[in-house]
């Protein structure tokens, strides 16, 4: 295998094809062990070999060795959505309008299995090749199925919805709220919601969403569907009523958006990256590589690598 080197994964391609490559995640067990992970990488394996969507990253296989556990992954060579919005400040609306109705689709996927995702981020969201979104990190991810609820408190401050900070239990609906703080997000730069620390960031989603000033630069549109999305009553959200995500792909804000031709690969991307080869990993941050030795971990957690 050829590699190259960023944050803790590799790029690597066969050496019999050079066109070919993944994405090889390598994570210390130590560490792991440390900071009480088990269960989360465990799960993150388990609901990603189970996933087969365009619009998820794949995970083909896993590996362990004495000091790792190996995520042999789909790579998108696109980067980060997050580095890309970080680049040009924020994005207009047709170019959000594509990346979130990509979230939709994989949303979709998983609500069908009844997982519940709980980490919305531009930074677990990357582009392929192409310039096609795919949801990646599924460490929050749970399969709770349908009516029912999950009281684990996960997730980014600034995209909690507000039944988990209250401890009231949540379900599918989670989902809904984030993805209307993505788009004002990924419209404006910013989330709504941003204190200087969680705790005050807590307070203003406790608030809600009426108390927030729109920028202009949101239409009136999107406004409305960011406001059905973080309905401060997780059943009245869009999306979680008796036609579900339809409700979302026939809002006014997505009207004349080819939804079928997304699906089919067919809708032209906003953004194109430019990839030199299959192990380009130019348009990532570099990160320092870590050239500490792992240490052993035997314990036997990861039994099912």
């Amino acid at each position: 295998m050829d590699t190259v080197y960023y944050h803790n994964l590799f790029t690597v391609c066969s050496r019999q094809d050079k066109t070919k490559s993944f994405a090889l995640k390598c994570l210390k067990k130590k560490h792991i062990v440390d900071t009480k992970q088990q269960d989360h990488i465990v799960s993150e394996k388990n609901l990603l070999l189970e996933c087969k969507s365009l619009f998820i990253t794949r995970l083909y296989r896993t590996y362990k060795d004495r000091k790792y556990v190996y995520m042999l992954m789909e790579v998108c060579l696109g980067g980060e959505l997050w580095t890309i919005m970080r680049d040009r400040g924020c994005f207009d609306n047709n170019t959000t309008k594509f990346f979130v109705a990509c979230v939709v689709e994989a949303f979709d996927y998983l609500h069908r299995k009844g997982i519940v995702y709980r980490d919305l981020k531009p930074e677990n969201l990357l582009l392929d090749a192409e310039g096609y979104v795919k949801l990646c990190d599924f460490g929050f991810g749970k399969k709770i199925g349908h009516g029912r609820k999950t009281w684990t408190f996960c997730g980014t401050p600034e995209y909690v919805a507000p039944e988990i900070i209250l401890n009231k239990g949540h379900d599918l609906s989670a989902d809904y709220w984030s993805l209307g703080i993505l788009m004002f997000e990924l419209l404006t730069g910013s989330p709504p919601f941003s204190g200087a620390d969680p705790m005050q960031t807590y307070n203003l989603i406790l608030r809600g969403m009426d108390m927030v000033e729109f920028p202009r630069k949101i239409n009136k549109s999107a406004q409305h569907l960011v406001k059905k999305l973080c309905r401060d009553n997780p059943a009245e959200r869009i999306g979680y009523q008796r036609d579900g995500l339809r409700d979302i792909k026939k809002h006014k804000w997505y009207q004349g958006f080819d939804w079928e031709g997304l699906i089919n690969k067919r809708v032209s991307p906003p953004i194109s990256p430019r990839i030199k080869n299959a192990i380009d990993s130019s348009n990532f941050d570099s990160y320092p590589k870590d050239n500490e030795e792992a240490p052993d971990e035997m314990s036997g957690w990861d039994a099912d690598f």
